[in-house]
């Protein structure tokens, strides 16, 4: 008797799943026709320098090898969403971003005993990036987009004119280059939660040119590279 009553149960609850599945309830239904809304990002970072080499590094430079990995930070800022058409916005994410790119430095030794130095360079970016948002089509209460734009950075942290004789390299604070990246939306009533990961690549040299450190003859060009995965959450 018990388990044809669990029987019975089963079949009328998977049979009623097709019937539920079709009463979906869409939140925030008027969000899409909004000349403009507002939000705040909050998310990991994960940043490293890219080089150039000098002639002086590949032919009598003291250096075997410097490398840049890839190293943790995070994000904090607001947001503000323009609706240009249906399907494409025009978004602007003022954020602060705290970053750190280690670094391995192999000096050649006069007996060829090799030191490996390990050394990181930190930064706080004001990140001013303006992106276009492009948007799917929405599907109930998710929707795909992707993104790509341009930013301007501030590094708060750069020690360009620092004084400091224990300075292995030297950064400049101003850097412009470009980002991509994808995210998806999920509406919920009364707030939308969308996950994130772009690519942001600088594109002006970040170097200082400072030929008394001990880098300053080894690199050309420094360019960063960063990859972010952010939570966004809008109103």
């Amino acid at each position: 008797m018990r388990l044809r009553t669990f029987i019975l149960i089963l079949v009328l609850a998977i049979s009623a799943i097709p019937a539920d599945a079709q009463r979906v309830i869409q939140n925030m239904p008027e969000h899409d026709d909004k000349a403009y809304y507002f939000g705040i990002t909050f998310g990991l970072n994960f940043s490293t320098f890219r080089f150039r080499y000098s002639n002086s590094f590949t032919e009598t430079d003291t250096f075997k090898k410097i490398e840049s990995r890839f190293g943790p930070g995070f994000n904090l800022g607001l947001m503000g969403n323009l609706r240009l058409s249906r399907f494409v916005d025009l978004r602007f994410v003022p954020s602060l971003s705290f970053a750190e790119k280690p670094m391995s430095l192999i000096a050649r030794g006069s007996k060829g005993d090799d030191t490996t130095i390990n050394r990181s360079v930190e930064s706080i970016y004001m990140h001013m990036p303006l992106q276009l948002k492009f948007k799917s089509e929405r599907i109930n209460n998710f929707r795909f987009y992707a993104i790509g734009g341009g930013k301007f950075d501030i590094d708060l942290a750069a020690n360009a004119r620092s004084r400091r004789s224990d300075e292995f390299i030297k950064v400049k604070p101003f850097d412009l280059g470009y980002e991509i990246g994808v995210g998806f939306e999920f509406y919920y009533p009364n707030f939308i939660f969308s996950p994130e990961i772009k690519l942001s690549q600088g594109l002006m040299n970040a170097k200082f040119d400072d030929k008394k450190i001990p880098l300053g003859n080894a690199i050309d060009q420094i360019n960063t590279r960063t990859i972010v995965i952010s939570i966004h959450i809008e109103g």
